[in-house]
């Protein structure tokens, strides 16, 4: 364009200029660029203005312009080819975003053209460290350095070294004159002798403040680079941190979406999983299965197997992506639980085996398996149940290439999962197991119950309790036949039996058994234990052919009744097939056995009590007509002695007794005394026999009592004791024997005033409502007491407080025991309470009767 402006100003002269010539210079954007130009535009306008000066004049004014366009021209085509390295460099960070290697040889690239430089680098700076990105021209030198940023980093006068301190732009002019190549650094000289460099120009790459790197220039000449050159390095560097920004950006948004891929794959897959487990809670092979399908395509391993210990070795429980003829190694050559192997390294150290190459292991022995499995690459992850490894799962890869630690945390996820999923089937199993035995031992405890409820129905009916025991241990043990024998004099002979044909029931009841080993039956006795023949047909030592041929059975078990450890009868049960009973059918059958034991055991006990309990009615019967009798014949002689002692001792004159008045009181007491006794004896005897018969009649309570205490006076005053009454007033009438009434006040009496001495004895009386209507006649006394012991047997027949006491007071024990029996007939009691040395009270209480 400005050569069109010079052809026509040449053609019009200065005649034909206009006042102004306008230029437009496209491309020149820098502000810089645009007042230059404005300002020669000016100048143009200003000398085409003067175009009517003189020739010479005019000559002068084109030849300046000329050189301003030219000028102008030059530094058009500086800022396009500025321009178009920068918008290379722009496409190439747009079309390459992620891809710094492509970006910094593009820009190094352009840098070096634009700024007439011979190479270049591009370097980062990372943690005090320097290393070479990008690298443009100079190979000696360019291997040299790589090589010396692999041991050291470069020295201080080194342009890196100055560009890591001041993060300022440097610049050498002659590098050849510089400092560092006077004190021989070593980059220094190679940058000379090695790449020829004279001068070079550094420019930092700074991400706010931070030194991340530095753009380096180097030419062979001395030959300064310009401000702008060096303006345009600085963009450059600019551009380049932008680049590295971006790529960053760029790579963890990439990282990021690929761990959120990878994360919801793994995620998808333990859903699978936790389906699975869901879906088929108990089916363990179906979770397992998908466990180590999810594990092979997530972790990208070539096969991947589960495997549980088993003794010394291990089992693989699932398997995914092996060959059949892997599979049928394993199968027949598992490996020992040692370090030999990963999976039994997993096991021995209960932590992750994870081994990059198997065949570079000197430990890994298993290497039969690796030649048929062909893996390099092999981990092994625990399955971990309260710390301890219950199994491992173990991932294969043919080529050598170790897991990430992604795999790896996802492959323990997989293995807790396995875990669980065992834990749930073991869980399972036990509760299932448990159930079982819980249904079993309710089957069990409902037919000892059943059993029970026979006995206590018919403790004594030994045939019905039989039946329901063979019964309940045929049914409940799964048996074809059961029989109960029982055993007399050595032999056993048939009692009772549940299924079984009638010939073959006819057959054993016909057939007695006895001690040997040719049966069960007779092995049970023999030995008193338990005996079990799972098949006959297999036993040498059995005999009864006969009997099995009837029977049909081929398993049978004998128990024997034991009692003290004496069998008393065997329990027999046979199946018609070779399947033994159980441990916990042995047992239930040994408890019916025990029952059957303990119902015979009762029967004969209850035989025996009834014969016991005959013979001594019959001997009490025996005893009481002899007490009868005696007692007939023994008050007949005695009521002639006290009465002819009485009149002896009334008609002392008539008869010449006066100077026998002593011994006949004494003749006459004794015979009272004994008379006394042998009317206790036979009231005892009445009442053991049940035939003591009461006169009941309506008695009023209050003149019994006076009459009582008339009797008791006597007895009272023999130890100078005081006699009180304490009565309530309207006590009203009681239907009893008086006569025995009598007896039991006049007992009581007679006993509070015998160990009671210079004291009171007191009778009190009185109606009680508790329930029902009561009379209470109570004895109190202030005599010797008693202990509690004491208490405890005071009621015993023939028996006294203790020893001392009937030595010192005398007296049978039967008096208490009879008054006792005397107020229970008549539908009352007598009680006591009494402290030692504060005297006792027996307290007499019966159904009152009629109220006044």
């Amino acid at each position: 364009m400005i050569g069109s402006i010079l052809d026509w100003a040449d053609r019009k002269g200065t005649s034909d200029c206009t006042d102004e010539v306008t230029l437009s210079l496209k491309g020149a954007n820098s502000p810089t660029r645009g007042r230059k130009l404005r300002s020669t535009g000016t100048k143009t306008r200003a000398h085409v203005g003067q175009v009517r000066k003189p020739p010479a004049d005019l000559e002068q004014q084109l030849e300046a312009c000329r050189r301003e366009l030219a000028e102008a021209r030059e530094q058009l085509s500086e800022a396009l080819e500025q321009q178009t390295a920068t918008s290379e460099v722009l496409q190439v960070i747009s079309s390459s975003p992620g891809e710094l290697q492509l970006v910094f040889a593009a820009m190094l690239a352009n840098a070096m053209r634009v700024c007439e430089a011979k190479f270049g680098f591009m370097q980062r700076y990372e943690g005090d460290t320097w290393k070479i990105a990008a690298a443009q021209g100079a190979p000696a030198y360019t291997e040299y350095l790589q090589q010396h940023y692999e041991h050291k980093q470069p020295g201080p006068e080194t342009v890196s070294a100055r560009i890591a301190r001041t993060k300022q732009v440097v610049q050498t002019s002659d590098l050849a004159a510089s400092r560092g190549y006077v004190e021989r650094d070593p980059i220094v000289v190679a940058a000379v002798e090695l790449g020829g460099v004279r001068t070079i120009l550094g420019v930092p790459m700074l991400k706010e403040g931070k030194l991340i790197g530095a753009i380096i220039l180097y030419r062979q000449e001395v030959r300064p680079f310009t401000d702008k050159q060096i303006e345009l390095l600085t963009n450059f560097a600019a551009q380049a941190v932008i680049a590295i920004e971006n790529s960053r950006l760029l790579n963890e948004l990439r990282e990021r979406t690929d761990d959120l891929s990878e994360s919801l794959q793994q995620q998808t897959a333990t859903a699978d999983v936790l389906k699975v487990i869901s879906r088929s809670s108990f089916d363990l092979q179906a979770v397992l299965n998908t466990l180590v399908e999810s594990a092979a395509r997530l972790c990208e391993a070539d096969m991947v197997a589960l495997a549980r210990p088993k003794g010394a070795t291990y089992h693989i429980e699932a398997i995914s992506g092996a060959s059949p003829e892997y599979k049928e190694f394993v199968t027949t050559h598992p490996a020992a639980i040692d370090r030999g192997t990963a999976l039994g390294r997993t096991l021995v150290e209960g932590q992750i085996a994870h081994i990059p190459d198997v065949l570079a292991d000197p430990e890994y022995t298993y290497l039969e398996g690796q030649k048929v499995g062909g893996f390099r690459t092999i981990l092994g992850v625990p399955l971990l149940r309260e710390g301890a490894p219950i199994g491992v799962v173990t991932l294969q890869r043919r080529a050598v290439q170790p897991f990430t630690d992604k795999q790896i945390e996802l492959v323990k996820t997989f293995a807790d999962q396995a875990v669980i999923a065992i834990e749930n089937v073991r869980l399972f199993d036990e509760v299932q197991a448990r159930t079982r035995d819980l249904s079993e031992s309710l089957q069990q405890q409902t037919a000892t119950a059943d059993v029970l409820k026979v006995i206590s129905r018919s403790a004594f009916d030994l045939k019905s309790v039989l039946q329901t025991l063979v019964q309940s241990a045929g049914r409940l043990c799964g048996a074809d036949f059961a029989m109960i024998t029982r055993q007399k004099d050595g032999v056993l002979f048939f009692a009772e039996a549940y299924g079984g044909s009638s010939e073959f029931i006819d057959y054993v009841r016909a057939m007695p058994v006895e001690r040997g080993r040719g049966t069960a039956t007779g092995r049970a006795l023999l030995e008193g234990r338990v005996i079990q023949i799972a098949d006959v047909l297999a036993n040498p030592d059995y005999t009864w052919a006969e009997a099995q041929r009837l029977g049909g059975y081929r398993t049978v078990l004998g128990v024997p009744m034991l009692r003290e450890g004496i069998p008393s009868g065997v329990l027999t049960l046979t199946r018609s097939e070779v399947r033994p009973f159980t441990e916990k059918q042995i047992e239930l059958v040994s408890t019916f056995a025990d029952q059957a034991a303990i119902a015979i055991e009762n029967v004969r006990l209850f035989d025996e009590i009834q014969e016991t309990s005959r013979q001594l009615a019959e001997a009490s019967e025996h005893k009481s007509q002899f007490v009868a009798s005696m007692s007939h014949e023994l008050r007949t002689p005695l009521n002639a002695i006290i009465g002819l002692t009485e009149m002896m001792l009334s008609n002392a004159a008539r008869f010449g007794t006066e100077k026998a008045q002593e011994p006949l009181q004494r003749v006459n007491r004794a015979g009272t005394h004994l008379l006394g006794l042998i009317n206790q004896v036979l009231d005892l005897s009445k009442i053991e026999a049940g035939k003591l018969e009461l006169n009941l009649q309506t008695v009023q309570v209050a003149p019994l009592i006076n009459e009582v205490i008339g009797t008791a006076g006597q007895l009272a005053e023999q130890n100078k004791n005081r006699l009180v009454v304490d009565a309530q007033e309207n006590l009203g009438a009681l239907i009893v024997d008086p006569m025995r009434l009598r007896q039991i006040l006049l007992n009581l009496l007679s006993n509070a005033c015998k160990f009671t001495k210079q004291g009171e004895v007191a009778l009190r009386a009185r109606r009680v409502v508790d329930g029902r209507d009561w009379i209470e006649l109570a004895v109190a006394d202030t005599g010797i007491g008693m202990t509690a012991e004491q208490q405890a047997k005071l009621f015993e027949e023939f028996t006294q407080a203790d020893s001392s006491t009937a030595r010192q007071y005398g007296g049978t024990g039967l008096g208490l025991a009879i008054t006792r029996k005397l107020a229970r007939i008549m539908g009352g009691d007598v009680t006591v309470t009494s402290e030692p040395g504060k005297g006792s009270v027996f307290t007499l209480r019966l159904p009152g009767g009629a109220t006044p």
